[in-house]
């Protein structure tokens, strides 16, 4: 059994995902906040993708200075480092309750798609009051009178006003969501697969067998693989973030107060098309941000992988000489 830098394999899956949230947040913090503002507004966009964004991220400049592109993202990292953080934990022990802890075991698609529903559902829960001060210091100006001042302030001012019903806002929908993720991560893990059988096949052509030095792709095929399956699973369960984003937003709550009625009046007011606004910032945002996240993880995941190997070793020989 390959050695774990931290007591379980899981933890260490746990810190490469929360060191890769991290890192995807501060890279795409602004397009992250244009994407929230644009899946609340009802107004259509002028311009192509391009221009929405330039225009978008230029408005918000003027108004409130480069501060004012990162307003938010105490929440957005401690949402998202937590999240993948929390994500990559509860995955990989469900991976190894499934394959009975044997690393030579063969999962099905099936079997992926589930272990990612189940940890994907657990860590919507648990974080959503993080996504709902997120999303509402989003998409309010740092003027107004109930602007939250940070992460703290915003949980503390929800709790007070709302109770566990306004942090916990838009679980339904979240857990929604959780196709989103098991459909990106069954199709990441069969990409993968796929691409470490190819490389199996070209390193017994030379004679070679996998060593843990190999036991990793390029980062050109994680890029390639992780936006693959993010593209995919991305087109098929968008419409639920503008529904959870309307409803998360607490200035437009009186339009947006449930889910039925959020779906109705985006259908009667905008039609097919209000239920993908945002999707072009949203990919240009997403596709980067999920490519960063994907790397940064596999290769702190190997890393500290690596380490641990290492370390075994060192420990091996010295308990030899000292015999």
């Amino acid at each position: 059994m390959t050695p774990s830098f931290f007591p379980t394999a899981a933890l260490d899956h746990a810190v490469a995902g929360l060191g890769a949230g991290v890192v995807s947040v501060l890279c795409m913090q602004p397009l992250d906040l244009l994407k929230v503002k644009l899946q609340v507004s009802t107004e259509s966009p002028q311009g192509g993708i391009g221009k929405q964004i330039w225009n978008g991220l230029n408005e918000i400049k003027t108004k409130h200075g480069w501060r004012g592109l990162y307003r938010g993202v105490g929440p957005n990292i401690a949402g998202n480092a937590s999240s993948w953080g929390l994500y990559f934990l509860f995955y990989n022990m469900l991976k190894k309750r499934a394959s009975g802890d044997d690393p030579n075991y063969r999962m099905s698609a099936g079997s992926y798609l589930l272990c990612s529903a189940q940890a994907s559902a657990v860590t919507a829960i648990m974080t959503n009051p993080l996504w709902v001060v997120k999303v509402r210091m989003f998409t309010s100006s740092p003027d107004s009178p109930r602007a939250y001042n940070g992460l703290w302030h915003g949980l503390s001012t929800v709790w007070r006003m709302e109770g566990l019903a306004g942090l916990w806002k838009g679980t339904t929908l979240a857990l929604v969501g959780v196709s989103n993720g098991a459909i990106q991560f069954m199709t990441y893990e069969e990409m993968k697969r796929w691409g470490f059988d190819r490389k199996r096949k070209q390193l017994a052509k030379v004679g070679r067998t996998m060593t843990l030095e190999d036991e990793k792709l390029s980062n050109t095929a994680y890029t390639v693989m992780s936006g693959a399956s993010k593209l995919f699973a991305l087109a098929t369960t968008y419409p639920y973030q503008v529904i959870r984003s309307r409803i998360q937003n607490d200035a437009a709550s009186h339009l947006y107060p449930d889910i039925l009625s959020t779906i109705k009046r985006t259908w009667n007011g905008e039609g097919f098309r209000g239920f993908y606004r945002g999707l072009g910032t949203n990919l240009v945002r997403v596709l980067p941000g999920t490519c960063i996240t994907f790397v940064v993880y596999e290769n702190l995941a190997w890393l500290l992988r690596r380490t641990a190997v290492r370390r075994q070793s060192r420990e091996v020989n010295a308990l030899g000489i000292s015999l």
